[in-house]
């Protein structure tokens, strides 16, 4: 992991990760927009592409699949072994080790804004942001984005993808959760299976092309997973 942990690096944005989105991004998530939405639309992926909230790897990996050159960074180091390098995406003068042609993320929600500014300068031919449905929402946004800016592909997922924190869970398993209340027993600790009430979907910007109609992810969890996407 070649990290640069420079001082001025390292005073970019200092914040503890319990203070960071660290909901990771299932890999198929991941590859569901580029098998049905990208490629079936004929978009040019490219051959490089940038990662800035790469986490442990859940997105960057299988980037990695269709590109040659993925650059992986994060704010926060999280341990993972391929990450290229500690660094603000935000921070004023970024520059990258290749000419980018797209911008990937899933990008902390608060500053969802900033990386959307910030990856259409840099991108040559697009971003792709992994964003609640509910960001769509905002009198705030829509002024600031929607109506400037407006994305030119919206794509619903139809399947709930289950977000966790700090892990990614395979849906199709029950986890032990400490902190649950058994229902039969009323004692603590209890098997659960993943569940989410939150929707979520992906907004690309592709320079040059016009706006397409709103379109959906089909269901594609069990088609798109491979082994070894899921913590065990």
């Amino acid at each position: 992991m070649n990290q640069n942990r420079s001082s001025a690096v390292m005073q970019q944005r200092v914040e503890p990760a319990d203070l960071l989105d660290d909901f990771p991004t299932p890999p198929y998530g991941t590859r569901a927009p580029i098998e049905k939405i990208i490629r079936p639309r004929g978009i040019d992926l490219g051959t490089t592409a940038w990662e800035p909230c790469c986490n442990r790897g859940y997105m960057a990996r299988p980037l990695r699949e269709y590109y040659p050159k993925v650059h992986a960074t994060d704010v926060f180091d999280y341990g993972w072994s391929g990450m290229d390098q500690l660094e603000d995406f935000l921070f004023p003068g970024l520059r990258a080790p290749y000419p980018i042609d797209w911008v990937w993320a899933n990008p902390p929600f608060v500053a969802a804004e900033q990386f959307i500014d910030v990856a259409l300068r840099i991108a040559r031919i697009g971003c792709a942001m992994f964003v609640r449905t509910s960001f769509l929402e905002s009198q705030d946004r829509y002024e600031k984005i929607f109506s400037v800016r407006p994305p030119t592909i919206i794509a619903q997922f139809v399947e709930r993808i289950i977000l966790t924190k700090g892990i990614v869970r395979d849906p199709s398993k029950p986890y032990w959760d400490p902190e649950a209340i058994d229902k039969k027993t009323g004692q603590k600790g209890a098997w659960k299976r993943p569940s989410t009430a939150t929707s979520y979907c992906w907004l690309f910007w592709v320079h040059g092309m016009e706006r397409q109609p709103f379109d959906w992810i089909p269901p594609c969890r069990r088609e798109l997973t491979r082994p070894g996407d899921y913590a065990t």
